[in-house]
């Protein structure tokens, strides 16, 4: 019973890090995103 236990753990644990990961990545995007556009509104701006 108790290796049975330490598997679901170990599996939502996993499961845990993987959609953190994902959320991790997706606010990445959104960044360099965000970042892009700043830049080009900058480099309109200069112009």
């Amino acid at each position: 019973m108790k290796t049975k236990s330490a598997i679901v753990l170990a599996l939502v644990a996993l499961s845990l890090a993987v959609s953190g990961c994902n959320t991790t990545a997706g606010v990445g995007r959104d960044v360099n995103s965000a970042g892009k556009a700043i830049t080009n509104t900058a480099e309109d701006a200069k112009h």
